[in-house]
């Protein structure tokens, strides 16, 4: 189940985190995978990893929210059968104390970047005649969520581009999912937590993760295990949906 075997995948961030966490899972299941990232070096630790086991993989730098770069490299790789969106960025600060210019990167990166994937990928789908995209969203998308003003708009967005991809190109047997995690334990976590709360990182830490029902953070490979099976054929039919992966944040907070 879940094989992979002779299809070619693009990741976008897959340097870390989630990110690299699906570029591994994919790969192990026999797909090729590109992995793209702002980092080259991060990037090429995720195809060394792979390589390692065994698999088949390829490393690009790439700055998503620049349309030229994007192009180039989606050319330079040509076919492909998966396109995994994950590369994004976070901010802090609520209506009034975010600064345009920050407001504006979030925007460059997270809805630009995704843009721009879907129109340099989606026409690859086409000569092929079928392809499978998957967004990472966020719960931040459903829920009001303090001081993330201008993630949440990020993620909403990217929630409604899926939708209007997987209803524009499903009679070309694309299919357009989202994945809606929770926190996730990953590296930006951690920065996180240094940067605003030196000395306090392991009580913030346990304070965030009580913020799920479940009483912990996710893991990056719980939400690539998810991704993997809405790459595969036995997702054929789903298309369009979102898939909340939060330990019961959005249906059991009260």
């Amino acid at each position: 189940m879940f094989n992979l075997i002779n299809k070619t995948a693009v990741v976008t961030g897959g340097g870390s985190g989630i990110g690299k966490a699906v570029c591994l899972i994919l790969a192990k299941q026999n797909a090729f995978v590109h992995v793209l990232d702002l980092n080259s070096e991060q990037a090429l630790n995720t195809v060394n990893e792979i390589l390692e086991d065994g698999g088949k993989a390829s490393a690009h730098e790439i700055n998503v929210s620049n349309q030229s770069q994007v192009v180039n490299v989606f050319n330079k790789i040509g076919a492909i059968d998966i396109l995994v969106n994950c590369a994004g960025i976070s901010h802090i600060g609520n209506a009034l104390n975010t600064t345009q210019v920050d407001f504006e990167k979030v925007f460059d990166v997270n809805v630009k970047g995704v843009y721009h994937c879907l129109q340099a990928g989606i026409p690859w789908m086409q000569k092929n005649g079928s392809g499978v995209i998957i967004n990472i969203s966020s719960i931040a998308a459903k829920v009001g969520l303090a001081d993330r003003f201008a993630y949440s708009m990020s993620k909403g967005a990217v929630h409604a581009m899926t939708l209007s991809v997987a209803k524009d190109y499903l009679k070309e047997n694309i299919r357009c999912n989202s994945i809606s995690p929770a926190r996730v334990h990953t590296p930006f976590v951690d920065g996180f937590l240094q940067k605003n709360y030196p000395g306090q990182e392991k009580e913030m830490f346990e304070k965030l993760s009580k913020t799920q029902p479940i009483g912990r953070m996710g893991n990056p490979k719980e939400i690539a295990q998810q991704v993997l099976y809405l790459c595969s054929e036995e997702a054929n039919f789903i298309t369009g949906s979102d898939y909340a992966i939060d330990g019961g944040f959005v249906t059991l907070n009260t």
